[in-house]
């Protein structure tokens, strides 16, 4: 009997809980969006739908964007943060809260945020543009392997793995890195000038990371805090105090589910761009 009583508990609990998350999702009351970015930056799309989603979605009066990424591509990462802003543009708050790491683009989709939560020893900053290039030219003239490009500018294949660059090349693709990480300066400031001067996120925009707490200190980040200190941030800046918060799901393939992972090696494969704002490791 005892047994019985038992087993009837939990299944009311599972149902119960199962219940409350179906609620949760159903598009009445006020709600707080709560949507994660995790892994390398890469294809935007998803995520960019979700958000238009949710921008026309009466019942949501604001977003948490949960944030774990090393950064990725430069259009990715310019995407989200344009997607953010018609997000705002409706008169609906952001707060973001970086878990493990926000660095490099991680931080530029952090930036359009009315308020940016970090834990103490999060990993943000990494502020740059990086282009890695890789040449397997010795090793194809160890093996007897010769490749040969016929191409209509003497840029075509700079970056190609089949030779070294040239020093005119150094010089191009120096300037486009430059380009890149102006755009990102202005990013930043456009939404923080009050909390960081250009002169002092100059100084500290060189590539290096910072902890949370140091990121708090240089104007980088708001406050100090976690994932349910967003959530009634969030229920604060929008003034709904009662708001129900839930968690968009995250949408994942057939080979993730079954590998339990987001293929970060693939994903950057089949970036199809050299230009990164993404923390080196």
């Amino acid at each position: 009997m005892k047994k019985w009583i038992f087993l009837i508990g939990i299944l009311l609990i599972i149902a119960f809980v199962m219940f409350s998350t179906l609620i949760s999702r159903i598009p009445v009351g006020d709600r707080i969006a709560v949507v994660k970015i995790n892994g390398v930056i890469v294809n935007p799309v998803p995520l960019l739908k979700k958000l238009e989603r949710l921008r026309r979605d009466k019942s949501v009066k604001a977003l948490v964007l949960r944030i774990d990424s090393p950064g990725g591509s430069v259009g990715a990462s310019q995407e989200i943060y344009r997607a953010l802003e018609r997000f705002k543009a409706e008169g609906k708050p952001v707060v973001v809260s970086m878990g493990n790491v926000a660095a490099s683009g991680g931080y530029y989709v952090a930036v359009p945020a009315d308020y940016i939560y970090a834990n103490p020893g999060t990993i943000t900053g990494s502020i740059g543009v990086i282009i890695q290039h890789v040449t397997y030219r010795e090793l194809l003239d160890k093996i007897g392997i010769k490749a040969t490009a016929i191409k209509t500018g003497k840029f075509k294949d700079t970056l190609s793995p089949l030779r070294e660059l040239t020093s005119e090349e150094r010089e191009y693709l120096k300037e486009t890195i430059t380009d890149a990480y102006e755009q990102f300066l202005t990013a930043i400031l456009k939404y923080r000038k009050n909390k960081i001067t250009e002169e002092k996120l100059r100084e500290i925009a060189d590539g290096r990371v910072l902890t949370g707490r140091k990121a708090v200190e240089v104007g980088l980040v708001d406050g100090i805090g976690g994932l349910q200190d967003a959530i009634d941030k969030a229920r604060e800046l929008a003034g709904v105090p009662k708001a129900r918060e839930f968690f968009v799901p995250e949408e994942r393939t057939l080979l993730q589910k079954i590998l339990g992972g987001d293929i970060e090696e693939l994903k950057l494969l089949h970036a199809h761009t050299p230009l990164f704002y993404i923390m080196d490791f």
